[in-house]
């Protein structure tokens, strides 16, 4: 039987992005923090987005950044951020549209849900609560979740664009999830903006390729991090036991792709969709 031989080489290159300018939304914690280290420790300047101007300061004074403070939802600002950017470096060569939210925990729902489960296992259908989720969702809910995920990530991607085409050069990295892959009842609204984003990123990675632009997607599945912080932990656990690897993901995993996809050493990946899920997806 052959021996084998560890590996020795390393997905990506040290250094790569020296002098590259990387635009990160949502940055200010969980992911969107991790992927800031990560293209920075390649050399990448980073601007970092947030909503909280104390986060965003605090993740931009780790990596040696600045900062954006606005919400994604807003076009014009989004617009103007951009600008600013490129105005003071002269250049944008990568975007990770981050920003997120997750729907809020509904505690008697939950119970709810994990009775249903219950009763299905033993085989009482007839005993099945409506949990009404898509009924009693809010018009205000839904827009918010859509806004966020889908427009946020339309605004990005058009207003980095603007500069990337010209230049014939760029990376912009989405962040859908492996419920825009495998939609679960409950989050309808969440699982319908990412796969929006996924539709999106199809789409426009196919209409720049030619230009020299790297249109790519990412869909993380359960990933320790404070977006997660008010799950209900039996919830939690049932999800867990799904998961094949036995584990939710780190950060830093995430982040080894996205540098992936923000790198040259993704020159031939558009328009593709990437999961990143413990074998969940």
């Amino acid at each position: 039987m052959p021996t084998l031989r560890p590996m020795t080489h390393t997905p990506t290159t040290p250094g790569a992005l020296h002098g590259q300018v990387a635009f990160i939304t949502g940055a200010g914690s969980g992911l969107g923090a991790a992927f800031a280290r990560r293209l920075a420790r390649d050399g990448a300047t980073i601007v970092i987005n947030d909503l909280s101007p104390n986060a965003a300061a605090e993740v931009a004074a780790e990596v040696g950044g600045e900062t954006a403070i606005f919400d994604v939802c807003d076009s014009v600002a989004f617009d103007a951020e951009i600008d600013k950017a490129v105005a003071r470096h002269g250049r944008i060569d990568i975007l990770v549209n981050n920003a997120g939210i997750a729907p809020p925990t509904d505690t008697d729902r939950v119970q709810q849900a994990i009775a249903n489960q219950m009763a299905r296992m033993e085989g009482r259908i007839d005993d099945l609560v409506p949990p009404n989720s898509t009924v009693e969702l809010s018009d205000e809910d839904w827009d918010r979740m859509i806004k966020v995920h889908l427009y946020g990530t339309f605004y990005g991607t058009r207003a980095a664009l603007r500069h990337m085409t010209p230049a014939r050069s760029g990376a912009v990295v989405n962040v859908s999830s492996v419920l825009g892959l495998r939609p679960m009842a409950g989050a309808m609204h969440y699982a319908t903006a990412k796969a929006g984003i996924i539709a999106l990123t199809k789409s426009v990675g196919q209409e720049v390729a030619p230009y020299g632009i790297r249109v790519n997607a990412v869909c993380p599945g359960w990933i320790d991090t404070p977006l997660l912080g008010a799950m209900d932990p039996m919830m939690m656990a049932g999800i867990v036991m799904q998961i094949p690897k036995g584990r939710m993901g780190r950060p830093d995993e995430l982040a080894e792709l996205v540098r992936f996809l923000c790198g040259p050493e993704s020159s031939y990946c558009n328009g593709d969709v990437f999961a990143a899920s413990g074998g969940f997806a």
